[in-house]
């Protein structure tokens, strides 16, 4: 009898490691995650990357050796990869982490490229932006510089619906450089409470309502609204 919980876990740890092997393995590709679906016919991976292009490869020969790679050392049988684009990459907390962090590489001066970084996701319709970087960015003593932009949620329940974080790390001469993004994205918050307006009546109106009228004949009293 299978284990339902062992097996749940251990289908998450597999998930977990494959992403890191990616994550670690592609960062120049813009990796932004990766799906993990059983079939009759084996096992689909679907790898999410702004570049998809550089996962793929020439006549698709990466693809075959990740193929093998998943088979041999993640025990997943048959693997079927498939590499999409990112929807809005500029809105993806990793593909924006990751190219920040290759831009520090190529030598791009760090205030420089986190300000480019963040007028992007901005651009992009995000309600806010925050990029951090921390290293040994100016001096020989390890420091940290953020830049915010817009608002970024940090407590509440929006922080599952609408914040997308992300972490990567430059490696420089100087020493290794922390990348962190956090995006807030267009979404409407939870907790947003919204007004309707209602026209103010006219100059010299008056609206009336809730009126009780006594008959006099009867004695009772009956409901009506005028104006």
């Amino acid at each position: 009898m299978v284990n339902i919980k062992q097996y749940f876990l251990q289908k998450s740890m597999t998930k977990v490691m494959l992403d890191e092997y990616l994550a670690k393995q592609f960062y120049n590709a813009e990796y932004a995650g990766v799906d993990i679906i059983k079939t009759p016919m084996g096992t689909r991976i679907i790898i999410y990357a702004g570049r998809p292009a550089m996962i793929i490869g020439k006549g698709g020969k990466t693809i075959k050796q990740l193929a093998q790679v998943f088979e041999k050392f993640f025990n997943l049988e048959n693997p079927q990869i498939t590499v999409t684009n990112v929807d809005n990459p500029e809105l993806n907390a990793r593909v924006m982490a990751f190219r920040l962090a290759v831009a520090l590489e190529k030598g791009y001066h760090f205030r420089r490229a986190a300000f480019i970084t963040i007028r992007r996701i901005m651009n992009a319709g995000a309600l806010g932006a925050e990029v951090v970087v921390s290293g040994k960015i100016t001096s020989e003593r390890a420091k940290y510089e953020k830049l915010k932009e817009g608002t970024v949620y940090k407590t509440g329940n929006s922080l599952e619906t609408m914040i997308d974080r992300a972490v990567a790390i430059a490696t420089l001469k100087p020493g290794i450089y922390g990348v962190e993004i956090i995006i807030a994205k267009p979404l409407r918050p939870v907790d947003k409470i919204s007004f309707k307006e209602t026209p103010a009546p006219s100059a010299g109106e008056v609206t009336v309502t809730n009126v009780k009228i006594i008959d006099e004949n009867t004695g009772g009293a009956q409901n009506a609204a005028g104006s």
